[in-house]
């Protein structure tokens, strides 16, 4: 089998390690392209703009100067030889549940090789940021990534969906459970852009959020990852919300019409 690992926290990421190591538990055929730098919330952001700059580290190893979905797009599409039988996508500094997937690079990647044909696999990894785990901070993803990963190789799943997998705050002995969830959804959330100052005198802003404590829905990605469960949360990109299309259909579809515009 060979293996395709990229992330989003760039090249010299811990996670990307950690998700390497896990391919080479199962497999000896394993590529890795990587932005060069961190490109965290790049969502699904193609480089358009401006060339792509890729830095050939050794054989099979390559730094992209762009985003998740450009590194692999470039990798599957030139780099390679030939074209991987799976993608994995992080591991990420940090949960990809609820509405952040909609913005997290390391789900992009793996969408990005859904979209060419692949089957992917995201992994992220719960932190605390706290002196407790800072000395193993992906220890559970380590432990369990490529027992699951082999596992889910082995069920297999649709050709356009791609298996989004957070791995809970360790330590790693208290986590005993593997849940199925769905995407979930924090109801409250605070973004923030802090005003500061350079040491030139120019201003510039530093956005940020904070999420307020509320129990998420059971089922979801959220309460798994609140209760130390691992989760998997099967995701796609038909974004359609069939219930509104049905409210709609019989009182706008059809004729386009008259728009009266008031004197």
């Amino acid at each position: 089998m060979r293996i395709l690992v990229t992330n989003d926290d760039g090249i010299h990421a811990e996670g990307l390690a950690v998700a390497e190591a896990i391919a080479c538990e199962l497999s000896k055929d394993v590529w890795v392209c990587a932005p060069e730098v961190e490109q965290s919330g790049a969502s699904r952001a193609l480089t358009l703009s401006q060339p792509l700059r890729v830095r050939t580290i050794v054989a099979r190893r390559f730094a992209v100067m762009g985003t998740p979905t450009d590194c692999v797009m470039l990798a599957i599409q030139t780099l390679m030889d030939a074209k991987p039988d799976l993608v994995l996508s992080g591991v990420n500094r940090g949960l990809n549940a609820g509405e952040d997937v909609t913005m997290s690079g390391t789900v992009a990647g793996a969408i990005e090789a859904m979209s060419l044909g692949v089957p992917a696999i995201a992994l992220s990894q719960r932190m605390t940021y706290s002196a407790a785990d800072a000395d193993a901070p992906f220890a559970v993803a380590r432990t369990f990534g490529a027992g699951l990963v082999a596992r889910l190789v082995e069920l297999g799943w649709p050709n356009q969906v791609i298996l989004n997998i957070n791995f809970p705050v360790g330590p790693v002995e208290r986590v005993q459970e593997v849940e199925v969830t769905r995407q979930g959804f924090r109801d409250v959330r605070h973004r923030f852009a802090e005003r500061r100052t350079d040491l030139r005198g120019r201003e510039y802003f530093w956005q940020g959020f904070r999420v307020a404590d509320r129990a998420a829905p059971a089922g979801t990605d959220l309460r798994a990852a609140d209760e130390g469960r691992i989760s998997i949360t099967p995701l796609h990109i038909d974004l359609t919300h069939r219930p509104t299309v049905r409210a709609l259909a019989g009182r706008v579809g059809g004729a386009i019409p008259a728009h009266k515009v008031s004197a």
